[in-house]
């Protein structure tokens, strides 16, 4: 398999505005088989956005998106039914029953396992004759996992699948399906607000800030160069400290916690500062993405 046929998803410099406001700006990254993919951003950072180009259901306004090297737009049929997708808004005819929805949803899907959609229902304990709208908003959530998944598709793509399942689902089920998809050799597009749990299943992070990527590594590679130091100025400080190759998280006075890419680069500007480091540790998703988040 060349280079090429391992990327699944290709954003080249997509940009996209809504009125005055920049969504998207100049977006690039490539999505590769075989693993997960992790979306971080605050509210309103673009991941819906950038989600809803990759499904074909925004024209790019400049850029390109190409899924499994078609155009979505252009040919939805042939990238749709390659995708199992789950939304945070899961829009699931309330009229219907489990099996109907279930007998319903499969006639899209070629590949659809029957035998796979039995075990995942009985798995997520949902009554094949309880009608959808009786449904608790956990169940919803677990129903909308169920269609996303049953017809094994090559491409997951999940937008903050964590709402409304409990943390027994969210923590144990939901991560172990994401690590079998991409076990299996297909691949997993996950965007969740939760970074603790984006970091206990992905390989590779891309983090949207304002509707750019501020970075787009893999996660042992990210969590590898950023550390965490706590420092101590040799007089009280009044306002977030200036170092080079440090990022002030928070504090006071004379302490100050900071995030870094380059800790000895960190550790010869404090040394010629005359400020001592008194702390350092490897540094979370979340203490990174509030980083570079109040960097900007």
């Amino acid at each position: 398999m060349s280079g090429q046929e391992q990327v699944v998803v290709a954003v080249h410099n997509l940009h996209r505005t809504f009125g005055t406001k920049v969504a998207l700006a100049n977006v690039s990254l490539d999505i590769r088989r075989g693993g997960v993919y992790g979306l971080v951003g605050g509210n309103g950072a673009g991941k819906t956005t950038l989600i809803r180009h990759i499904l074909g259901l925004f024209t790019p306004q400049a850029g390109s998106v190409m899924v499994f090297g078609i155009n979505p737009v252009v040919n939805p049929p042939a990238v749709l039914s390659r995708i199992g997708f789950l939304a945070e808004d899961r829009d699931i005819p309330g009229w219907m029953r489990v099996h109907e929805l279930l007998s319903y949803t499969r006639a899209f899907y070629p590949d659809w396992d029957p035998a796979f959609a039995e075990e995942l229902r009985d798995m997520f304990e949902l009554p094949p004759g309880q009608k959808v709208q009786s449904l608790s908003r956990g169940q919803i959530a677990r129903a909308g996992l169920l269609l996303a998944l049953a017809h094994r598709p090559e491409l997951l793509v999940l937008d903050e699948p964590s709402s409304g399942l409990d943390p027994v689902v969210r923590r144990d089920i939901l991560s172990a399906i994401i690590r079998t998809v991409a076990d299996e050799g297909r691949t997993v597009l996950f965007s969740s607000h939760l970074l603790d749990e984006v970091e206990r299943v992905a390989d590779r992070v891309a983090m949207l800030h304002a509707g750019r990527i501020v970075l787009d590594e893999s996660l042992e590679q990210l969590k590898s160069k950023q550390r965490i130091m706590t420092l101590r100025f040799a007089v009280p400080q009044s306002a977030p400290p200036i170092l080079t190759g440090a990022i002030p998280l928070n504090g006071a006075g004379k302490e100050w916690t900071c995030v870094c890419e380059d800790a000895e680069l960190v550790r010869m500007a404090a040394g010629s500062l005359g400020v001592e480091v008194i702390g350092e540790s490897a540094a979370s998703l979340e203490e990174i993405f509030m980083a570079r988040s109040s960097k900007g």
